[in-house]
């Protein structure tokens, strides 16, 4: 079940990259639900305009110049979505080709609008809804909307007592009002989106810092082991020196503890490196489905209430490396992993769809969890079907029953 390391690493690659895709969905699903709320409120905008001239009795010129105008600004407005996606907190007033481009159709638009339906409203409202995408600074978008909402509803109230006959219907107003109250519901969509991003970035710091913590607490630990032990030998090695002319049994002596003292210097790293090793059975299968889960796999997890009993040393290595197999070479549809105890035995099993050609393997992979489950006096069994392949390792449950 091994590969070349290219084969490998390019595999492995793609698994990364399937498991970012699959661990990003919950903020990729809020980010087109904030896209659908926005482009919905100015399509609706663009709606509503239209029904209001149509209703109005205005030329189908006029109507059309609205509608399909509103349409081409509608569209502009994905390419405002994409470029509030990628852009950063540092990055204010950049000027942006896409947000050039989306304020030059917004300017034309509201001029053609405003020109052909005699309405201010209608000729200001595209170019101000624009410029809520712009990258603002904390705090002065605020006063952007609060600002622009003014306006509209005093152009609002100019075009009702200019423009907008005395018996207009009730679509005029509709379309007043919603106009005037675009901005701060398309600020409000975007706020809730930044709200997420800043959580997940602090989400993002606060694991990066955990992992600073638990760096800085591996180091201070091997530190403090081995200044020790060292200390404690370069005495030991400087009274040897000392003896070595009047008293050499005593010096031999001292180099004897010296020689004891580096053994329980590397033994102390040793112990040191297993403790930050190992990890609970139970809690190695949960890994191993999550990262199968994260490459898109279909996982069915069973585990007994004592599989923490279990031994370690032999079954966690396998639990490991049969994950990597399945991951390089399974189907990537579905896997099962259970880890329960047989009699006098545990029984660790892992199976999962095979890939349609599978690779032509040396065996390595294999060869070497029988060599470890042998150590541990256990035993290895494979099933290979059409669509399915399974690995069954079993170890017994009392260390007198390993060689």
């Amino acid at each position: 079940m091994s590969t070349s390391p290219v084969q490998a690493a390019d595999t492995e690659t793609a698994a990364q990259r399937r498991g970012r895709l699959r661990l990003s969905r919950g903020i990729t699903a809020t980010w087109w639900y904030t896209v659908s709320a926005v482009v919905f409120l100015e399509f609706m905008l663009v709606a509503v305009w239209t029904g209001a001239l149509a209703g109005a009795g205005r030329s189908t010129a006029a109507i059309a110049a609205v509608g399909l105008g509103g349409l081409v600004w509608w569209v502009s407005t994905f390419l405002l979505m994409r470029d509030y996606r990628q852009r950063t907190e540092h990055e204010q007033f950049v000027p942006r080709p896409l947000v050039l481009v989306s304020l030059l159709i917004a300017a034309c638009f509201g001029l053609i609008a405003g020109l052909v339906s005699g309405l201010w409203l209608l000729g200001v409202v595209p170019l101000i809804q624009t410029s809520m995408f712009l990258n603002w600074p904390s705090g002065v978008r605020l006063r952007v909307v609060i600002a622009a909402t003014a306006l509209l509803v005093v152009l609002w109230f100019i075009d009702g007592r200019l423009v907008v006959p005395p018996g207009a219907g009730s679509a005029w107003w509709l379309s007043g009002f919603f106009s005037v109250s675009l901005p701060s519901m398309t600020v409000l969509t975007l706020w809730w989106w930044d709200v997420l991003i800043t959580v997940d970035r602090a989400r993002a710091s606060e694991s990066r810092l955990a992992a600073t913590q638990e760096r800085l607490r591996v180091a201070t630990d091997v530190h403090d082991l081995q200044g020790h032990h060292l200390q404690v030998i370069a005495l030991q090695l400087e009274l040897a020196e000392r003896l070595m002319t009047n008293d050499p049994d005593a010096a031999f002596t001292q180099l004897q503890a010296a020689r004891r003292s580096v053994d329980a210097a590397r033994q102390g790293t040793r112990d040191l490196a297993l403790r930050f090793r190992s990890v609970p059975l139970p809690d190695e299968v949960a890994n191993a489905a999550d990262l199968l889960r994260a490459a898109g796999t279909s996982v069915k997890v069973t585990v007994d209430a004592d599989a923490d009993q279990a031994p370690a040393s032999v079954l966690g290595p396998v639990i490991r490396e049969t994950t990597t197999n399945a991951l390089r070479h399974g189907g990537g549809r579905w896997a099962r992993l259970s880890l329960t105890r047989d009699a006098d035995a545990w029984r660790y099993e892992i199976e999962n769809d095979a890939a349609e050609a599978l690779p032509s393997a040396d065996g390595a992979g294999l060869e070497g969890i029988a060599r470890r489950v042998e150590d541990g006096g256990g035993t290895v069994e494979t099933r290979r079907g059409g669509q399915e392949f399974a690995v069954v390792v079993r170890v017994p449950v009392s260390p007198e029953g390993s060689r």
